[in-house]
């Protein structure tokens, strides 16, 4: 999980007064080559509120593309007044939506799929340009969304409670889901697409409507999106607020959470600022769906099959630059093999191409803004303070937008302090361990649980780490890298990771709420555990 609602805004509002003068000459959409963008409907000047109509009179931001920092086009935000007016029609729209049967929705959730594949490719190339991962890991973003609409489309016949056995002769006792209402969805720059997928999807086919409030820094990736799933809501003549959008910074954010008629507040962003909106949620007694940070492992034992070792390593280190929220931080090797691993994955490092992201042939893109730099600089200094030796990277790269050398690190204790920071950036502190029972301890010991993945081939230890004293994460995987989820299963992570489940599995249950009912199709009235009651 990235950024959080507020700094990013802060960050992108600074830059546009500073580069005002600068941008309003030389956006990037205007130039042949970027001439593709139109494609998505964005033009210089967008609006940045959707709820059946599109407007937008708050604060005007501008996206700037990480590769280049060059400005891309301009985003005009969503006042408070806006935001209103935009729960009352996503509230409007509710009454109509929640009449409609669960199949007819994932009907509609098939269209927005479908619409979602024509685009794929010009759409993975926005979140290219605007969020500055690779090219096709923008397209996989996009694909992540058309998985779950098909997955959500087979759920929306599936859905529902089981008939249970009454106590009570003549009685039957069923149970009931329906939609909580209105689904609040915050979610972060790193995955300004895929995250809001796993959630519209799933909370549309459970007949819940949708306000979004994307990244501050990914406005643009935010407006392409609702764009074509308002095309497909007016296609069928039913109202665009069931899919609203306000883009905005922490008002927004603060707004959302504080707002009683928002049922489910879905944040996705860093622990910090998960914290605050899951305590202000709570305090109204709303629910929340938390998907925040992870400090993750890969554990390389010494039985581990080094040539799974090595490439999974380096993909979940290097993949994103560093900026997934699965991201594997932490290396752990047995000291049998730590050497070699060490001395291969430093080398496959140094052959990972780095360039525009998207440039089909590069594998590593920069960072999603300066900010981000500053901090991989700092990390690096404190690791270094703290007894690490820089093995390979460290430096920031001398090219224009926010490169830096992807990094490994060694030496360090496993709980030194940095070790037990996540910071977003392309940084790997291996660690030396002698024992399973340090390795699972050294996964577990740090706040966040999200994910995890174990190396070895003896199948009593992959039982014990998939067990109660193996791995604490909501991910426990073994002989494959920590990111790349796949759409099936749940996913979220447990501690600081806040607990949440989005995507596959039973993760319905979470924007939907459960009525247990009884019903008496007798002409008597038997109480239960047999109270006599004369």
């Amino acid at each position: 999980s990235g950024t959080g609602v507020g700094f990013a805004c802060k960050h992108a509002v600074l830059t546009f007064n500073f580069q005002q003068s600068a941008a309003m000459s030389t956006l990037l959409i205007n130039e042949p080559k970027y001439a593709w963008l139109k494609e998505l409907g964005l033009s210089e000047d967008n609006d940045g509120v959707y709820n059946g109509t599109w407007g937008g009179k708050g604060e005007v931001i501008t996206s700037y593309c990480p590769a280049n920092n060059e400005p891309i086009a301009r985003v005009r935000q969503a006042t408070m007044a806006e935001y209103e007016e935009t729960v009352q029609k996503c509230r409007e729209a509710w009454k109509v939506w929640a009449d409609i049967p669960a199949p007819k929705r994932g009907e509609i959730v098939r269209q927005i799929g479908d619409a979602l594949r024509k685009k794929i490719k010009v759409l993975g190339s926005l979140v290219s340009l605007e969020m500055g991962k690779i090219y096709v890991e923008g397209v996989g973003e996009v694909q992540e969304y058309v998985d779950v609409c098909d997955y959500a489309v087979g759920l929306s016949r599936m859905i529902g409670g089981p008939v249970l056995p009454s106590e009570r002769p003549g009685h039957a006792l069923i149970e009931m889901w329906n939609p909580v209402g209105l689904v609040g969805i915050i979610t972060a720059f790193n995955f300004p697409v895929a995250v809001y997928g796993w959630n519209n999807a799933i909370a549309l086919i459970c007949g819940n409507v949708c306000l979004w409030k994307g990244a501050p820094t990914t406005p643009l990736t935010s407006v392409a999106v609702t764009k074509i799933v308002a095309e497909v809501l007016e296609q069928n003549n039913l109202p665009g607020a069931i899919c609203s959008m306000t883009c905005g910074g922490a008002d927004i954010g603060t707004a959302m959470s504080k707002d009683e008629r928002v049922d489910l507040v879905s944040f996705t962003g860093s622990t910090h600022v998960g914290k605050m909106v899951a305590m202000t949620v709570q305090e109204r007694f709303g629910r929340n769906l938390l998907e925040l940070g992870g400090n993750n492992a890969i554990i390389g034992k010494d039985d581990a099959d080094l040539s799974l070792v090595v490439p999974s390593a380096v993909f979940a280190s290097v993949g994103t630059a560093g900026q997934r929220c699965t991201t594997t931080r932490r290396l752990m090797l047995h000291e049998s093999v730590h050497d070699v691993v060490v001395e291969r994955v430093a080398k496959a490092y140094k052959q990972v191409r780095i360039g525009d992201p998207w440039d089909p042939s590069t594998l590593y893109g920069p960072l999603h803004t300066q900010q981000a730099v500053d901090q991989y600089l700092a990390a690096i200094n404190q690791a270094k303070q703290q007894g690490g030796t820089v093995v390979c990277g460290g430096k920031v790269m001398d090219r224009p937008g926010n490169y830096v050398e992807p990094t490994i690190i060694t030496g360090l204790p496993h709980d030194a302090p940095i070790v037990h920071t996540e910071t977003f950036v392309p940084i790997l502190y291996v660690l030396k361990f002698k024992t399973e029972e340090e390795a699972f301890a050294w996964n577990n010991e740090v706040k966040q649980g999200l994910s995890s993945s174990i190396f070895t081939k003896d199948m009593g230890r992959v039982f014990r780490w998939l067990g109660p004293k193996g791995s604490d994460c909501g991910i426990v995987n073994v002989n494959i890298p920590t990111s790349g989820a796949e759409i099936g299963g749940a996913f979220g992570g447990e501690k600081h990771t806040g607990g949440g489940r989005e995507s596959g599995s039973d993760s319905w249950k979470q924007y939907m709420r459960r009525s247990t009912c009884t019903i008496n199709y007798s002409k008597d009235l038997p109480l239960a555990q047999g109270i006599k009651f004369e």
